[in-house]
């Protein structure tokens, strides 16, 4: 019998081994709207909308989780695109109230418009069908050399209505009819300044730039407000060629250019000392720039909005000057929460060393007197932002001009009600701000604001030469700007298929562990035949 033993666990083991080798792993699969799915991921008693099987939301919902993913494996098709008619953005003075504007191509035929860039605000209108517009003539305007144009969608072969039963309609609940053309109204900060119109479909002209293709012409469809009827300050020479809305909401053109897969979801607004600038669809920055995260109001991303951790002036980091703001390219100058502008502006003038003047017609309080045309000496203020960031302002004043030419300077900041101010286009001079929607966060580095797309000012491949879809570093890379930048967003994904090497490895590995019992089962066999014979 004790003989007989070796040949039974030979057996066993030749058993065993083809056992094993037959191994097979299974796991359970469930639907993504299935009972069970729901279960796992909000609990039995999860109060959340669930699609009906087989309802047309159902499908609706399979449809648009296709398409999502598909544009997750494709990623955009350009890196960067903007006006057809170019990147440019020029600040026009107080003819037209200090703001940065652009020239945009709509419709087709195309015409162009000369559009206020906002980043405060989602919509994009224009003058349309005028009933109470501002003057378009060239002659009314100072800075002008031709008129500006008013839309018409009946002369545009790709301009549509939208409906009141359109998901983006605001004032859908209150229309007569389904069918009717979707009516907008919207009020703005400054006092009884509004846009009232109604809504319709049409393309933007753009221009692409990538790696291997530059000048490449875009035709995309967005929602623009058809504005009938303007009020306030857009009567009066703000935006008379309409206002593009740049905002987190879905009706803006950020948003429909990303949802659309043209680009990457984040732009950037460039504004350079000489009242000149650039925007950029699609543009993540750079690998050295600072950043901060917006921040949500009430759970949700509204708009843009951050945090301050203190203001300092000169080197003094003021105590009790925290605050919330709105960053805001629609906005002039900068506006502060009353405590915080008496603590800012009083050590300002503290600094300063100078007698408070007054200068008629202009708004701000802490002004002052200077003989020299060049820029006064004035102390240094800086923005410090989480995490440990800091934003230099570098002009936060505002020239002060007579006949004889410079004569005073004042402190562009105001006061404002309420505990979030306002960051608007002077603070942000000499800055290529970066509002990355993807990661929810501003970014910003100092810049010359050259232009991106003629593939000279700006590398849009990795220094390796491996093109980079999303230049924006993670946080690890921000402390260690040699390394090449690795998206935040991707750096998590798994590549869709492994690389050789990494299967033969796992692979490895995996029969490995699966062979241990059987030389474990050997080595037992082996020493009970060597006692059973009696070798030692």
């Amino acid at each position: 019998m004790a003989r007989r033993s070796p040949v039974l666990l030979l057996v066993a083991f030749l058993t065993f081994v083809g056992t094993v080798g037959a191994l097979v792993f299974s796991s359970r699969l469930f639907h993504r709207f299935s009972d069970e799915a729901r279960a796992l991921k909000f609990g039995k008693n999860g109060a959340v909308r669930w699609p009906e099987k087989r309802s047309l939301e159902y499908y609706e919902a399979l449809v648009s989780s296709d398409f999502k993913r598909q544009k997750m494996k494709l990623g955009p098709k350009y890196q960067l695109v903007f006006p057809s008619r170019g990147s440019k953005t020029m600040s026009l003075g107080n003819d037209f109230g200090w703001l940065h504007y652009t020239w945009i191509d709509i419709g087709t035929p195309n015409v162009s418009f000369l559009v206020a860039l906002d980043a405060g605000s989602d919509l994009f209108w224009v003058p349309c069908d005028c009933q109470q517009c501002a003057p378009l003539s060239a002659s009314y305007y100072s800075s002008l050399d031709r008129d500006l144009n008013e839309y018409r969608p009946s002369s545009s072969s790709t301009s549509r209505q939208v409906s009141c039963s359109h998901q983006l309609c605001e004032y859908g609940p209150n229309c007569k009819s389904a069918k009717q053309q979707c009516p907008y109204t919207i009020a703005y900060y400054t006092e009884n300044t509004s846009s009232s119109g109604s809504l319709v479909e049409d393309v933007l002209h753009l221009t692409s730039a990538n790696d291997d293709t530059f000048n490449a012409s875009v035709q995309a469809p967005v929602i623009i407000g058809c504005g009938m009827k303007q009020t306030g300050g857009y009567l009066d020479g703000v935006a008379p060629d309409g206002l593009m809305g740049l905002g987190l909401g879905e009706i803006s053109v950020p948003s429909f250019l990303a949802k659309a897969g043209l680009i990457q979801n984040s732009f950037s607004l460039c504004f350079d000392e000489d009242d000149s600038g650039r925007i950029y669809f699609g543009d993540h920055g750079t690998a050295i720039q600072q950043s901060t995260s917006f921040l949500p109001s009430d759970g949700k991303y509204l708009t843009y909005i951050v945090g301050v951790e203190a203001c300092c002036i000169g080197n003094s980091c003021l105590k009790q000057t925290s605050f919330r703001a709105l960053i805001d390219s629609g906005t002039s100058f900068t506006f502060l929460p009353e405590e915080v502008y008496q603590i800012v502006a009083k050590e300002f003038d503290r600094q300063i060393n100078t007698s408070i003047t007054n200068f008629q017609g202009y708004p701000w309080e802490y002004c002052y007197k200077s003989s020299s045309d060049e820029l006064p000496k004035f102390p240094s203020m800086k923005l410090m932002f989480p995490p440990n960031n800091s934003f230099v302002v570098h002009n936060p004043i505002f020239m002060v001009y007579g006949i004889q030419g410079v004569v005073g300077f004042c402190l562009a900041i105001q006061p404002m009600d309420g505990d979030v101010g306002t960051i608007g286009q002077n603070f942000m001079t000499g800055y290529r701000m970066v509002f990355d929607r993807e990661n929810m966060k501003l970014g910003w580095s100092r810049s010359k604001c050259q232009d991106m797309a003629d593939g000279k000012n700006m590398s849009l491949t990795s220094p390796n030469g491996a093109p980079t879809t999303n230049p924006l570093p993670t946080n690890e890379q921000r402390s260690n700007p040699d390394r090449n930048a690795t998206s935040p967003a991707l750096a998590g994904r798994a590549p869709s298929k492994p690389s050789v090497a990494s299967t033969q490895l796992i692979t490895s590995q995996f029969w490995l562990l699966k062979l241990l019992p059987l030389l474990f089962l050997l080595h037992v066999l082996v020493s009970i035949f060597t006692i059973d014979t009696g070798r030692y």
